[in-house]
């Protein structure tokens, strides 16, 4: 028989949210364009941000989002392959059901469109029953715009167990920029079971 957790539990697990004050200032953002004509005469470094920025013409996208996110990953030595929920498919409510214990991490999988996205960020909060249990909040670099995506990986983690941690989790994601841009928002979830399904 499984016991239902009470809010006091979930309330105790609760996490404290803490203001990030960042002294850091972004620099003023400049498009390919701009950067392509600095410098136009200097032949080694108009090489070296050939190199940097690739073919750009193969990146040019009608699609006016800077950052599409297409795909989670979610991989376990514990899987023979990693789990993956198709953030292009909307029609059908999607989850990850993670065991209890298990050490895992989240791949995302990401386009970059017509500009360079600089000191983007992945921030994530995770709630039951509306209480905020868990968050992230990581570097994940700077892009240039590419025809290939991009994969970024979170650190390893661990399931929590036990019977209070088995249920349902929803997740809100989202890319930010420097300037606190929000490039792409999602949500998600996931469930913690007494086995991988």
């Amino acid at each position: 028989m499984t016991e239902e957790v009470s809010e006091e539990q979930l309330k105790a697990l609760a996490i404290k949210e803490e203001e990030e004050e960042s002294k850091y200032k972004a620099p003023a953002e400049k498009s390919i364009e701009e950067l392509q004509k600095l410098d136009e005469s200097d032949e080694a470094l108009k090489r070296y941000k050939e190199q940097l920025l690739g073919n750009l013409e193969s990146a040019k996208s009608a699609d006016a989002r800077r950052v599409v996110v297409k795909k989670i990953l979610l991989n376990s030595k514990d899987l023979p392959s990693p789990l993956i929920m198709d953030l292009s498919d909307t029609s059908k409510k999607q989850s990850f059901k993670i065991k209890e214990g298990a050490e895992y991490t989240i791949g995302i999988e990401f386009k970059v469109n017509n500009e360079i996205v600089s000191g983007l960020r992945y921030n994530q909060v995770v709630t039951r029953k509306g209480i905020k249990v868990d968050k992230m909040n990581l570097m994940v670099g700077s892009y240039a715009p590419r025809a290939d995506d991009y994969t970024f990986t979170t650190e390893l983690d661990e399931a929590p167990s036990g019977m209070l941690a088995r249920g349902s989790y929803k997740v809100q994601s989202k890319f930010i920029d420097d300037d606190k841009t929000e490039h792409a928002v999602w949500e998600w979830q996931f469930d913690i079971a007494k086995k991988w399904e």
